[in-house]
């Protein structure tokens, strides 16, 4: 199985720009060093990266959480990509994977350590190894 993403760059790095567009072509965008190292509109290789991680971990969960006879109605998942300053260059920091769950049946504890499990175990955890990933886990009513 394979899956692949094309990106484009044109010009130099402060005022080039590019687009990145997934092989399925369920997204198509452009970007720039202002969308990736300011606040200007447009995506970013850091937030195609959270979207992945919150994609697999969340895909992760549920199924573990099912697997232990605890089938989630919901989960909810954000990833804060932390892009910063090193050295002289830049580099992802760490991750946060902030999730939210209702789960019937599945008690705090349950939901955090099913939690904590995929976010060192899930695809995208184990292919980021290099990069601290932080979970935040809340089990809610609805």
């Amino acid at each position: 199985m394979e899956r692949k993403a094309e990106a484009r760059w044109e010009g130099e790095l402060r005022t080039g720009k590019g687009s990145i567009r997934l092989g399925s072509g369920a997204f198509d965008g452009k970007y720039s060093f202002a969308t990736r190292f300011e606040d200007s509109p447009g995506t970013n290789p850091e937030e195609l990266l959270g979207a992945a991680h919150a994609g697999c971990f969340t895909m992760a969960l549920a199924n573990t959480l099912a697997k232990a006879g605890r089938p989630a109605v919901r989960i909810d998942t954000t990833a804060k990509v932390h892009l910063e300053k090193v050295g002289e260059g830049f580099g992802v920091t760490g991750i946060d994977l902030v999730t939210r769950g209702v789960v019937p049946g599945a008690s705090a504890e349950e939901f955090k350590r099913a939690a904590d499990d995929m976010g060192a175990n899930c695809i995208i955890s184990r292919a980021l190894k290099a990069v601290p990933i932080r979970v935040e886990a809340t089990l809610t009513s609805g």
